[in-house]
């Protein structure tokens, strides 16, 4: 009896692990991801690395405006990048409980010809904390957009006709 629920030795042991597993009434969730959208002019072109990876580089935008520093990027496989169903965005998973190493270009001093000398910065932040800095943009107070157009209207009203009915008067 014993022989018939026995796994052949031709299974792999990963097969045969899960099987036992099974048996023993334990289940599989599957890791927790983060899912990432940001637009697609911020993926760079592909590149090949040294170790002959194919590579993508994804630029990070500065949340402050005011903040003129280079932007940080991260490299990934193009793989793990998929467009989003409208063409205009792309959109990643990465697992929630991992990292990733931003880096940055940093200005570290001037040579004796007075050009720039440029250093990197890196530092590792959690996967969730890069979806929060990739999609920074989606926390913009858009309201502000529709009130500088709506002042622009009112103070254009100088009285002047503009396009096809200026046209006519003449």
């Amino acid at each position: 009896m014993a022989d018939e629920n026995r796994i052949p030795d031709s299974v792999p042991d990963f097969v045969r692990e899960a099987e036992e597993a099974m048996a023993r009434g334990e289940t599989f969730e599957p890791p927790a991801e983060v899912t990432i959208k940001f637009g697609r002019g911020l993926v760079g072109d592909p590149f090949t690395s040294k170790s002959g990876k194919e590579l993508v580089e994804v630029k990070i935008p500065n949340p402050d405006q005011s903040d003129s520093r280079p932007w940080e990027s991260f490299v990934i496989s193009p793989k793990m990048i998929h467009d989003n169903k409208f063409g205009k965005g792309v959109w990643m998973k990465l697992p929630e409980d991992g990292t990733t190493r931003l880096s940055r270009s940093v200005k570290t001093g001037m040579n004796e010809n007075g050009m720039p000398v440029w250093g990197h910065e890196t530092r590792e932040v959690s996967n969730t904390e890069l979806k929060s800095l990739l999609e920074a943009y989606k926390n913009k107070d858009r309201g502000s957009v529709l009130s500088d157009l709506s002042e622009r209207r009112a103070g254009s009203s100088t009285g002047k006709p503009h396009g096809r009915s200026s046209m006519k008067e003449r």
